[in-house]
């Protein structure tokens, strides 16, 4: 920060060491966390994998496989071709990043995954620049730089291949670039727009960023006497910036799609009513149907998804525990210039989920735009424990403020640690169960099938990853779509997830149908036990087996599906 802006701030000397410090220890939790579980876990973080490995090795933006089919218009197309052109839904920059690392290393998951540490880590030294500068004490920074180390349920995910850290970086950076331009820094504000535009190539929904900065200088525009704090240049200066980061992509969208925003084109993203017609190809997902459904229904899918998303944030990051302290740091803070861009993109975001993205919000959508919002609310914790903490001291003479607010930070760290934690172990338990319900299938597929041969999977992003498989994801759709979808893609091998089987193939999975395109079960893994939660609760049903491996016989006398 250049010491001779207003309001700048220098730091040297021991200052220095404390970020330094805070890099190292969130550096630790992230490879702690890998050495637990270092590959990609869930089809996000696998799709961005699978991306670098071919970006590494000159591919260029293409993918062998089709997670879902919104990256080919939202329905089967007319002719079935792998590979595909690459990123007709997800953003480019989380595979782009990590491509020096696997020059470097090779094609491994840790190379994969050391841009995600690196970046996770620095938003923990961030945190305490950006609390420092707001004038948050030095333990209060601190301890909110640990929390965001460690943020509860979050914190196994920022390890991930995913937009997870790159986001939470670049959103908490973009917002204290506005928050230092509202206070006459110009040229944070200026630079403000290289950092929005690559938060856009995170995500899409990373232009909501641009809010802020649009209301600072309409703001800065509009008061009287009209003493500009920003002016014409830092803003043209921060659209010249975003322009200049996002146009070559948009271009690359239009020049490979004709649009610029490619799986939104069909309305697929946009207007369906459930999350299971995501993965439809059938479903009717037009404006038309969207409206279809009533006044009513819209409403209360808005007000659900609404809902949703404030009980992820309230749960996932601030475990209940930390909202009070949050709210009370709100308000002691809502005329600091340094938090009005954290308040006003927190409305925006919550605003664009309930009437854009509602029905999306509880499969992951929301949380990945919403760890953005971490850095700065950590610090309107500790800003509201201080506050809290000095009304009581004000009340009992006994009390030193200052000691208290510090210890308590320190113990709301340790406590958020422990969740943390627990919260780690509980999804990697998921991750490594599902990963190893796929060893089965996997060697079976090594051994029987041709190396060219096509399967259709719930999570064709996991074979292509773990197997180098070509394939297609398993549309949600009756049987009969099912076969086209088969036919027009010549695939040969079938593999069902019992957790993930669609509606119309859990009696095949089950044993209870066979269809005549459809051999017996090649591989066929045990179901989990029941947990003693399900036997409480009444279900009477066994759950499916863990994975089952089939072939595909499409063509007569294939020998393989033998009656």
């Amino acid at each position: 920060v250049p010491p001779g802006e207003p309001g700048g701030r220098c730091y040297r000397g021991p200052d220095m060491a404390i970020p330094i410090l805070l890099f190292v220890i969130a550096f630790v939790v992230r490879v702690a966390v890998a050495a637990l579980f270092v590959e990609p876990a869930y089809p996000d973080a696998l799709y961005y994998a699978n991306l670098g490995r071919e970006l590494a090795a000159s591919g260029g933006f293409s993918v062998d496989y089709i997670w879902n089919f919104v990256e080919v218009g939202g329905t089967l197309p007319a002719e079935g071709e792998l590979p595909i052109p690459s990123n007709a839904h997800w953003m480019p920059l989380a595979a782009l990043i990590q491509v020096p690392s696997i020059w470097l290393l090779g094609p491994t998951a840790t190379a994969a995954a050391l841009p995600f540490w690196l970046l996770a880590a620095a938003t923990s030294p961030l945190t305490w620049f950006i609390g420092r500068d707001a004038g948050v004490s030095a333990a209060g920074a601190v301890a909110a730089a640990l929390l965001v180390a460690v943020p509860a349920a979050v914190s196994p995910f920022l390890g991930q291949p995913d937009n997870f850290a790159p986001y939470m970086f670049l959103g908490a950076l973009a917002l204290w670039l506005c928050g230092r331009g509202l206070r006459g820094h110009r040229r944070s504000f200026a630079a403000g727009g290289l950092v929005v535009g690559l938060a856009f190539l995170s995500r899409n929904d990373g232009v909501l960023l641009s809010v802020p900065f649009g209301l600072a200088f309409l703001y800065d525009l509009m008061r009287k006497p009209r003493l500009s704090r920003i002016g014409w240049g830092p803003a043209l200066a921060f659209a010249g910036g975003a322009v200049l980061v996002v146009a070559p992509w948009l271009l690359r969208q239009l020049a490979v799609f004709g649009s610029l925003s490619p799986s939104s084109a069909g309305g697929r993203i946009l207007f369906i009513t459930e999350y299971r017609e995501l993965y439809s190809v059938s479903s009717d997902t037009s404006l038309g149907a969207f409206l279809d459904q009533g006044l009513a229904a819209i409403v209360d899918s808005r007000v659900e998804g609404l809902l949703d998303a404030l009980l992820i944030f309230v749960t996932m990051p601030l475990m209940a525990l930390l909202v009070p302290l949050l709210l009370v740091g709100v308000w002691v803070s809502r005329r600091s210039r340094d938090f009005t861009p954290w308040i006003i993109y927190t409305i925006t975001l919550f605003a664009f989920t309930a009437l854009v993205s509602a029905v999306h919000v509880p499969y992951g959508t929301f949380i990945h735009s919403a760890v953005a919002l971490l850095p700065h609310a950590y610090l309107l914790v500790m800003v509201g424990l201080a506050a809290v903490v000095g009304w009581i001291a004000a009340r009992r003479a006994h009390w030193n403020a200052e000691r208290a607010t510090r210890n308590l930070g320190f113990m709301l760290v340790g406590v958020i640690a422990v969740v943390s934690v627990l919260a780690t172990r509980n999804t990697i338990e998921t991750w490594t169960e599902e990963r190893d319900g796929r060893t089965e299938v996997l060697a079976a597929l090594a051994e029987q099938a041709d190396p060219d041969d096509v399967l259709m999977s719930s999570d064709a992003g996991a074979y292509q990853y773990h197997g180098d498989w070509a394939g297609i994801v398993t549309p949600d759709d009756p049987l009969p779509v099912i076969e086209d979808a088969l036919r027009l893609y010549g695939v040969r091998w079938l593999a069902l997830e019992g957790a993930h089987t669609v509606e119309a193939l859990q009696p095949v999975i089950r044993g209870e149908e066979r269809p005549p395109w459809l051999s017996r079960p090649i591989v066929l893994t045990p179901p989990r036990p029941r947990t003693e939660q399900e036997i409480a609760s009444g279900a009477n049903q066994d759950p499916p087996p863990r994975a089952a491996l089939y072939a595909v016989c499409l063509e007569p006398g294939d020998e393989r599906c033998e009656p």
